[in-house]
């Protein structure tokens, strides 16, 4: 009897110094987009990162804005985010390291069927935006200082139109949410690629402008600067780094499909 409670014993022990050796991995925090976690694609490719790299990966997903602010206060080691002047900025102002483009992909233009603005089939997001406003059909925004809405009010910027009235919504939400009251709205709303694929079958919107050279949608990767910030993880941030610029993430982030589309295409 004395036997069997030391073999107890020693099992439990076993079990609990595994336990708190899973615990007392390096916890890496990394502020991203929503678009990332909307399509699903940090489902997939962050198992392979922690048993990669032995680390655990806290996740943040949130607007490009939000992310960078979260690295500006160093409440985060790495940020991976899609707006490239707002990154660089960070970058120039001694926020981040380098920015590193790791994957790209487009943006296109959503609304209802009847498409009253009449911009289906443009491959010109600057046209498509200037009928939508001479039109005052229902345009959803983000409104949340994301990636997606730095895109959406650079591309007003372009075509001379301030954005304003009853026709024009600024919800303040995530990709996902967006879409969602877009599509009860019967409105008109910029999505990404990625979050499209993910949520299309869940929404009447249609797809309307796509293609477009002013479209494209580059993600790139900071990590965020020690000598600013002495307690960051940088040396495992820039593992992290490295692994997004592998083959072996390449492989994984290209073969990341939705009903047989891709939804990201890595930078080589």
């Amino acid at each position: 009897m004395k036997h069997f409670s030391l073999n107890l014993i020693t099992v439990f022990l076993c079990l609990f110094s595994t336990h708190m050796l899973a615990d007392q991995s390096q916890v890496i925090r990394m502020a991203t987009t929503t678009s990332t976690e909307n399509s699903g694609l940090f489902a997939v490719i962050k198992p392979v990162i922690e048993q990669k790299l032995e680390i655990r990966l806290h996740v943040i997903a949130v607007g490009t804005g939000k992310a960078l602010e979260l690295g500006r206060r160093g409440d985060v080691d790495v940020v991976l985010v899609h707006a490239k002047p707002a990154e660089q900025s960070f970058v120039d102002a001694g926020y981040g390291v380098a920015r590193h483009e790791i994957m790209y992909n487009d943006f296109i233009i959503v609304g209802p069927g009847d498409d009253p603005a009449g911009v289906k089939g443009l491959r010109d997001a600057e046209q498509a935006f200037t009928n939508i406003a001479e039109n005052q059909a229902l345009f959803v925004s983000r409104g949340d200082d994301s990636g997606t809405h730095k895109k959406e009010l650079s591309i007003w910027e372009q075509t001379g139109n301030k954005p304003d009235g009853s026709w024009y919504r600024q919800v303040g939400q995530g990709m996902g949410k967006t879409l969602q009251i877009a599509g009860e709205m019967q409105a008109y709303t910029l999505v990404d690629r990625g979050t499209w694929l993910a949520y299309r079958e869940n929404t009447p919107l249609k797809l309307l402008v796509t293609d477009g050279a002013d479209l494209r949608n580059p993600y790139g990767i900071i990590a965020v600067s020690p000598e600013r910030f002495p307690d960051t993880q940088y040396e495992a941030a820039e593992h992290l780094i490295n692994w997004f610029k592998s083959e072996s993430a390449h492989t994984l982030i290209a073969g990341y499909r939705i009903n047989g589309e891709q939804l990201f295409y890595p930078t080589n």
